[in-house]
């Protein structure tokens, strides 16, 4: 993995979650009122020797209410949504992304998106697989907007199958 991004992501992890609860995340809670937190896909401790619970839950919809809490706070703060826009292609100039190439699905008609930085979101590409219960929305898109783009991807071979066990 790259060390840099772990790193990063293990640092920022506890403001993160706080951020969350801040936001309005309903957050599962022991009678305590600690936020619940449960082991998931093989985190351990000690290198094997027991179970890490490092996942704060909310029940187990966490993504669902993690996506319902940030699109409040998008809302919030007056994010522009496009309903209905699948993305292309990435506006590339050999130097960098610009931007994006969407098809507005509800007009038929393609738009050019400009920006100073893209972030691609797109899901996975779990459905490029027989069995699995990935979102049918999970056809690796983004992955071949990178690579037509020309850019590498990065460790292909690491798929997340659920249920995670």
């Amino acid at each position: 993995g790259d060390q840099d991004a772990i790193e990063y992501m293990c640092r920022e992890a506890i403001p993160a979650v706080i951020e969350l609860e801040r936001y309005g995340l309903p957050f599962s809670r022991l009678e305590n009122g600690k936020i619940y937190q449960r082991a998931f896909g093989g985190m351990t401790t000690e290198f094997g020797k027991g179970t890490a619970q490092r996942t704060c839950a909310a029940a187990d919809r966490t993504g669902h209410a993690m996506l319902h809490t940030l699109y409040q706070q998008a809302i919030r703060h007056g994010v522009e949504f496009y309903i209905e826009f699948y993305a292309i292609d990435l506006l590339a100039d050999g130097e960098g992304v610009l931007g994006a190439i969407a098809w507005d699905l509800s007009q038929g008609t393609l738009h050019q998106f400009h920006a100073q930085s893209t972030i691609l979101a797109t899901g996975g590409y779990g459905r490029t697989y027989f069995s699995c219960t990935s979102a049918h929305t999970c056809t690796g898109d983004g992955n071949g907007m990178v690579s037509r783009a020309g850019y590498p991807l990065q460790d292909m071979e690491f798929v997340q199958f659920h249920p995670t066990g």
